[in-house]
C-alpha cells in the first residue's frame, strides 16, 4: 500500500452507524428480532436451512404469538 491509500484510508474512516435501517426497524416492529438474529446466524454459520429447523420452529413460534401472521398476510402452507 503507498502512503497516499494509507492517508486517504486514515482521513475516511467507515462510519459507526448505530442508527437502525429500515430493515431494522421492520424486523424490531415484529417482536421476534431476537428469534430472527438466532436463525440468520443458524445459516450462516451452516449455510443449510435443514439444520436451523429447531431455530425456524422458535422463530415460526414467536411470529405466530405476535399476531405477524394477520400483519402480514402470511398463510401456513
Amino acid at each position: 500500500m503507498s502512503k497516499e491509500e494509507s492517508t486517504a484510508q486514515q482521513s475516511n474512516p467507515p462510519q459507526d452507524d448505530d442508527e437502525p435501517d429500515e430493515w431494522d426497524k421492520r424486523i424490531f416492529s415484529t417482536g421476534c428480532a431476537d428469534e430472527n438474529a438466532k436463525l440468520t446466524d443458524c445459516y450462516f454459520e451452516k449455510k443449510d436451512w435443514r439444520a436451523c429447523k429447531k431455530e425456524m420452529e422458535i422463530f415460526r413460534a414467536c411470529w405466530k404469538k405476535h399476531n405477524n401472521d394477520e400483519r402480514t398476510s402470511t398463510k401456513d402452507a
